[in-house]
């Protein structure tokens, strides 16, 4: 029996592309431009799967997700966006979404996904969502959407989790973030660096302690996993933590247990944990400097924060998030950015990530004394320094394009040059045509999203910044 889907987005150029990958896919496809036209379909009839975008006139995706539901509780219901962030990421699947989907995506993995969805049909859908309130953790890049939907997937779920990346890029954000998204949101969080502990004073620092268990045990006092209590502990760097402790810290996790240094009872404790490092685990653990079993109990789920350079995209909304909590701090306007200093900002190395982007805009605002922020007020920057400008946007406006008037009248000495002109021009229509929409654009030619990346990245195209990517 054919699958039905019905794609619901009130851009038509995305309607336009999932009918026909789903239509090569064997399914029969319906098409709204919002969700009234779908509401009334369903008086009528039944899909197998819904595939709807959430910023949508009227009724959102979100609503919509929650009346399909209320008509068929078994529906699976795909959430699309090109506006994602991390709260619209975790209320989809707390509304019971089968799956979240940024734009833009791959069009073979859209029609993987459709084809999971309706195999799932049955199994129930998840609870109706619940207020929540999330770590402002700001990112619109294709790998800051992978870290919200990991973090929406967690929201129900009291699993370990293993936090990854390099330093300064948001490790206990995204920590706070997964306990804030999750039942124990009410509950405490509990964060520790392990590698700031005196490994004399570690032990008791993670268990607690009985009156005169130690010099200076003047009192019982609690240890963090009975501050714990009900919320989560986030250990952060756990790959500094002492082989000593690794070993008590295991039998912790496996008996969920503890007992205070000094203490002859143990004491049961409800936590959930969270750890996260910059270092490389598995090597430590080649090295003999990690536990093999510790490294398993950690990681069960595995969520890597990515580094800036992965997301340079991201860089002009981080700026105006970062300068807005730092000048509420200070009691400050929140001055404008130059289009140098965003260009100066976008050439930097930035090793130390989001923490240096951060110390950078902290040291400019002390130092500015104009309405906006610019290069020399970074300190690293002279006024007859020569600095980067923002790149030219795509041709298509004022800069005419080459003509494709056929093959040169004679071979060109440079064939490969010649060539790569020539698919520039046919990327450079298919895109205009598509009002610079690269997965409309990649159905023209017959390619998935990913194949017309590739093609822009190693021509040079330089998109626009306000292009709709992904529809």
């Amino acid at each position: 029996m054919t699958m039905k889907v019905w794609v619901v987005d009130d851009d038509e150029s995305i309607r336009w592309v999932l009918e026909r990958a789903l239509q090569a896919g064997g399914m029969a496809v319906q098409t709204f431009p919002g969700a009234v036209e779908v509401l009334d379909a369903l008086e009528q009839a039944r899909p197998d799967v819904v595939m709807t975008d959430i910023r949508m006139k009227g009724i959102d995706g979100l609503e919509l997700l929650s009346r399909v539901h209320a008509v068929d509780p078994d529906m699976p219901v795909i959430v699309m966006t090109a506006h994602s962030d991390l709260d619209a990421a975790v209320a989809a699947y707390q509304g019971g979404a089968f799956e979240y989907l940024p734009k833009p995506f791959d069009v073979d993995e859209a029609v993987e996904l459709v084809q999971r969805a309706q195999l799932s049909r049955g199994h129930g859908a998840a609870a109706a969502p619940e207020p929540i309130t999330s770590a402002q953790i700001v990112g619109e890049a294709p790998a800051m959407q992978e870290v919200f939907r990991a973090i929406g997937r967690l929201a129900k779920s009291q699993i370990t989790v293993l936090i990854t990346g390099e330093s300064g890029t948001g490790k206990e954000l995204v920590a706070r973030a997964v306990h804030d998204c999750s039942h124990r949101s009410a509950g405490p969080f509990v964060a520790v660096n392990c590698g700031a502990i005196p490994e004399n004073l570690i032990e008791a620092e993670f268990f607690g302690a009985r009156k005169g268990a130690y010099t200076g045990a003047t009192a019982d006092r609690e240890g963090y996993f009975q501050a714990a209590r009900g919320g989560t502990l986030f250990l952060d760097e756990i790959g500094d933590l002492p082989l000593a402790m690794q070993a008590k810290l295991l039998r912790v996790i496996q008996e969920r247990r503890v007992r205070a240094l000094g203490g002859v009872q143990e004491e049961a404790v409800d936590v959930r944990l969270v750890s996260a490092t910059h270092r490389d685990l598995t090597a430590l653990v080649q090295a003999g400097n990690f536990r093999q079993d510790l490294f398993y109990r950690l990681n069960v789920i595995a969520l890597r924060t990515p580094a800036l350079r992965e997301r340079r995209d991201d860089l002009p909304s981080l700026v105006q998030a970062l300068l807005a909590r730092l000048c509420a701090e200070s009691g400050q306007g929140v001055p404008d950015v130059s289009p140098r200093a965003l260009a100066w900002l976008q050439s930097r190395e930035l090793p130390g990530n989001v923490r240096e982007l951060e110390n950078l805009l902290q040291r400019a605002l002390a130092l500015s004394s104009g309405d906006a922020l610019e290069p020399e007020d970074f300190g690293e920057v002279d006024s007859d320094d020569e600095v980067p400008t923002q790149p030219d946007e795509l041709p298509g406006g004022d800069a005419p394009a080459a003509s494709m008037s056929g093959p040169p009248a004679e071979i060109p000495a440079d064939l490969q040059t010649y060539l790569d002109e020539q698919e520039r021009q046919v990327l450079l229509k298919a895109l205009r045509e598509s009002d610079f929409n690269r997965t409309a654009a990649a159905a023209r030619l017959g390619l998935n999203l990913r194949q017309m990346r590739y093609r822009i990245q190693r021509l040079g195209l330089n998109m626009p910044s306000d292009d709709n990517d992904g529809a």
